[in-house]
Formats: structure tokens, C-alpha cells, sequence
């Protein structure tokens, strides 16, 4: 089972690192996330310089693709090319973005008739798209989900483990990775609002 993180330049660090690196927690059991770029190199929105796991093209074959968010999201959406490069079919695979990344979503026609959510600098361009924005961390329907605000992207890395590996993997993740004594509230905070986001839709 492969993840395939897409990470474009300009992108936000915490977007793609702590998706790719808790779903890696569970290589194990078979499921492996990527750094999946459309150059060889790309840099963040700091400065921090990352060669790509798989070229862009790997989303074709990946079970699970994360869009990552980042400075030049406005720029990815207005490239038909690199757009292009995306063939998602959210009938076999789980689809996420995070903040901006739903932009992505938006311009691939991939949240026609649902809400999703975003970060607040990117909202007024994803509801430019048509799109209702819900003030919450997390929401998904279907094979689709949508994540808020960089600390939610565990939330989206959460859902991808549940639905791929069960509720007790993504329990025994967030549990390891929590605060310190603060591993009962950090999962069940985690497992909340995966639930509720996808609750939502019934």
C-alpha cells in the first residue's frame, strides 16, 4: 500500500513531513508514504531544499495521494501542465489535501457538490472555486478528504491509516508520537475529529 505525498515548491513543511513521517510508522504493516515531486528538487517556503522520494507520475499507481499545501499553491492551479500530471481516481484511491492543497482538489474537480476545509489564507480562493470552506479541522466523504490548519494534517494522516490499516494502527501512531502524558487526549482528540469530519456527510 503506497502514499504518495505530493509536494510542490514553495511547500509547507509541516504539511508533508508529518503526513509522510506517521504514516511511515507504519511501514510494517505494509503501507509506505513518498515524497512524490513534479522536479527532482524542490524548496520549501523556508528555504529547506528536498530531493523527491517519486516523481510526479507515481500518483497513478499510489492506493492513497495527499496534496500538500504550500506559498505557491496559486501558481500549481494555474499550470495546466503540471495539473495534468495528476490523474486521481477517487474510485480507487483515498484522495486528501491539506489547506491549500483543496485548491488542487477544487481545479481537478475533485470537491464538486461537498465542503471542504482550508486554511484561512486560503479560504477565499477555494470559495472562489465554488466550494463551501467549513470552519473545522478535518472533513471527508467518500474517498475524498479535506484537512485545515498545518497541526491537522496528523488528522489527515489518521484517517489515511484507519481506512487503510484499521482504527488500531492509527490509535498505536498517534499514540507514540503524542506529548508526553498527554497520549490519551492527543489520540482521542485524533480520533474525534476524523470521526466527526466524516460523520458530517450522513
Amino acid at each position: 500500500m503506497q502514499v504518495a505525498v505530493v509536494t510542490f515548491d514553495g511547500f509547507n513543511e509541516l504539511d508533508s513531513f508529518i503526513a509522510s513521517a506517521l504514516i511511515n510508522r507504519c511501514r510494517k504493516d505494509g503501507l509506505e508514504a513518498f515524497i512524490t515531486t513534479p522536479t527532482p528538487v524542490v524548496t520549501s517556503m523556508n528555504g529547506v531544499e528536498v530531493t523527491g522520494q517519486r516523481p510526479m507520475e507515481f500518483v497513478t499507481a499510489a492506493d492513497v495521494v495527499l496534496i500538500g499545501s504550500g506559498v505557491k499553491a496559486r501558481d500549481v492551479v494555474a499550470d495546466d501542465r503540471l495539473l495534468s500530471r495528476l490523474q486521481l481516481d477517487p474510485s480507487r484511491q483515498l484522495i486528501g489535501a491539506q489547506c491549500s492543497g483543496a485548491l488542487v482538489l477544487a481545479r481537478l474537480g475533485l470537491l464538486a457538490g461537498m465542503p471542504a476545509c482550508t486554511d484561512m489564507k486560503s479560504r477565499p480562493f477555494v470559495e472562489a472555486c465554488d466550494v463551501t470552506v467549513l470552519d473545522a479541522p478535518f472533513h471527508a466523504e467518500g474517498n475524498v478528504a479535506t484537512a485545515g490548519g498545518c497541526l491537522a494534517s496528523h488528522y489527515l494522516a489518521t484517517w489515511v491509516i484507519t481506512r487503510m490499516l484499521g482504527d488500531d494502527a492509527a490509535r498505536d501512531v498517534i499514540d507514540y508520537v503524542a506529548p508526553v502524558g498527554e497520549n490519551q487526549e492527543t489520540v482521542e482528540r485524533a480520533v474525534r475529529a476524523v470521526q466527526a469530519g466524516e460523520v458530517a456527510l450522513h
